[in-house]
């Protein structure tokens, strides 16, 4: 018996929609190519269709229209057992009646494995999820790690080529969670498996992925790395759902942005009439007084990981967001100061 896994599959959508009522489609056409090898996120808000579409790729939902690829192979009418899937869910599923070892050797039993390489297998599945001398013991002895780990070890175990997760980190603690997060990605890069990764936690997307597929009401608003979906969002709604962002409307003059009657620092030659510009919070430098672009009273000031966070009400009345690293010499509620930021910090939204 080999030790090492399949080779890696890619996974492509192909113009896939999904409706429950007839009328409202819950996936919107989505075009979707994810690489061999890659831990790519779903992401989005609750009802975008995230979840729905990690389940038409393992077959618990059939498609309206489109085509679903695996490794080259149109699998979209193929059962779920037929698909060389694994699946995690969020409940973790876990037969409570059985143990550790039974758990995990339920997928290869249900291949008609023989006994031997069904105990090897396992051995080796919970040797890769740390739970080595636990094979025994039974669901309600084990704590939420370690049930999220059972049901990874169980997936793994028939070496898929493409590793399915609905939202698996959902019902742990903070602190566990964030753990998980490295030793998911950390057994994904080992197993060199291919893995889908459903969730709305915008944090945990960006930490474990090769790329994110942002979603909205059906739609994929946008595809690319971390870095590029953070620093780089094209639409409004991603600017806005991916960390805190400050957004100022306003109308392009001359390559120029007027916002409120002001010539805000943004340049962009091509573009005329309304429009849209975004920028980060950390982006915004803040001087003493007025000497910036903009400038306004501190209204608010928060303590977060290591950042002083101010929310400025500018003289306008809107709000401005900014976030500054702590010197030890918090800047105090009700200062008055300039913001400015330079035009490479600058986001010019297509919405």
């Amino acid at each position: 018996m080999s030790d090492s896994p399949r080779t890696a599959a890619d996974v492509r959508l192909e113009r896939v929609e999904k409706s429950f009522d007839g009328k409202t489609r819950v996936v919107d056409r989505v075009d979707l190519i994810v690489r061999p090898g890659e831990f790519f996120a779903l992401l989005g808000p609750s009802g975008c269709g995230k979840t729905t579409t990690l389940r038409m790729i393992a077959g618990f939902e059939a498609p309206d229209a489109g085509r679903i690829l695996v490794g080259g192979e149109d699998v979209t009418d193929l059962p779920v057992h037929k698909r060389d899937m694994g699946m995690i869910f969020q409940s973790y599923a876990l037969f409570p009646h059985r143990t550790v070892a039974e758990n995990v050797a339920f997928g290869l039993r249900m291949r008609g494995l023989g006994k031997s390489e069904i105990k090897d297998r396992v051995t080796q599945a919970l040797r890769q999820v740390a739970l080595e001398g636990y094979e025994d013991r039974r669901p309600a002895q084990l704590s939420g790690g370690q049930q999220q780990r059972v049901a990874l070890a169980r997936a793994i175990v028939i070496r898929p080529r493409v590793l399915l997760c609905d939202e698996p980190l959902a019902a742990l603690d903070r602190k566990l969670r964030q753990s998980m997060q490295v030793e998911l990605k950390q057994l994904q890069q080992q197993l060199g498996v291919t893995l889908i990764f459903v969730t709305h936690d915008q944090e945990e997307a960006m930490t474990v992925s090769d790329r994110i597929a942002v979603m909205n009401t059906g739609r994929i608003e946008q595809i690319g790395s971390p870095d590029d979906i953070y620093n780089c969002p094209r639409t409004r709604f991603v600017s806005d759902f991916i960390g805190e962002i400050n957004l100022f409307e306003g109308t392009w003059q001359d390559g120029t942005f007027v916002s409120n009657g002001m010539v805000l620092p943004a340049q962009s030659e091509a573009r005329s009439g309304r429009g849209t510009i975004a920028i980060r919070p950390e982006r915004v430098r803040l001087t003493d007084g007025a000497g910036g672009v903009l400038t306004g009273t501190i209204k608010v000031r928060t303590f977060v990981s290591g950042q002083m966070i101010y929310r400025i009400v500018l003289q306008d009345g809107k709000e401005l967001t900014v976030k500054e690293a702590n010197n030890g010499a918090p800047r105090p509620i009700g200062a008055r100061v300039g913001a400015s930021w330079s035009l490479r910090d600058v986001v010019i939204l297509n919405d």
